[in-house]
């Protein structure tokens, strides 16, 4: 089992030659820019699979361990593939005490995916987040970055109808 999470061989050696270059050309101390590396590669790979953050770790010289916990701790990164949606409902105290559970319900009974799952099209991976810092607009939920505010469950219908929309369009 070690040796698999180890292993590098399954990961895209152009994307990985892409992301040296990118961590080569930081400045400074590069464990520093540990959360900038993250977001270069997921932005390059998709999600950040094990064998990925051991790779990032082994280049800036940390301890797999701390870039696991890095990755595990902001709600921004996948340690999983994803949708080419990603739809966050935000859980927080004013999002859920406005209705937030509901429209998560409303969400997953829509794509037909669970939380942390992608729906079975491939469009849409479904999260609840603890805070997406827009309590003013509660509940709230993101669908990659667009903000909806003030969402109500009867608004999730038209949402997804929208992205579906223009999946059907391309």
């Amino acid at each position: 089992m070690r040796n698999k999470i180890l292993d590098t061989s399954t990961l895209d050696k152009e994307l990985l030659a892409k992301l040296d270059a990118f961590i080569d050309s930081l400045e400074g101390d590069k464990q520093e820019h540990l959360i900038h590396v993250l977001h270069k590669a997921q932005e390059l790979f998709g999600y950040l699979p094990q064998n990925l953050q051991l790779y990032i770790a082994r280049k800036l010289d940390l301890p797999g361990v701390r870039v696991n916990g890095v990755v595990s701790f902001y709600s921004f990164f996948n340690e999983k593939p994803v949708g080419k949606y990603t739809i966050s409902v935000c859980m927080g105290t004013a999002c859920f005490v406005k209705g937030a559970d509901k429209v998560l319900e409303r969400v997953i009974e829509l794509t037909g995916a669970n939380k942390n799952e992608i729906s079975k099209d491939g469009l849409f991976t479904i999260k609840d987040v603890r805070c997406i810092g827009a309590c003013g607009l509660a509940p709230v939920m993101t669908i990659n970055d667009k903000v909806y505010g003030k969402v109500k469950p009867g608004d999730v219908d038209e949402i997804i109808r929208h992205y579906r929309s223009i999946e059907n369009e391309s």
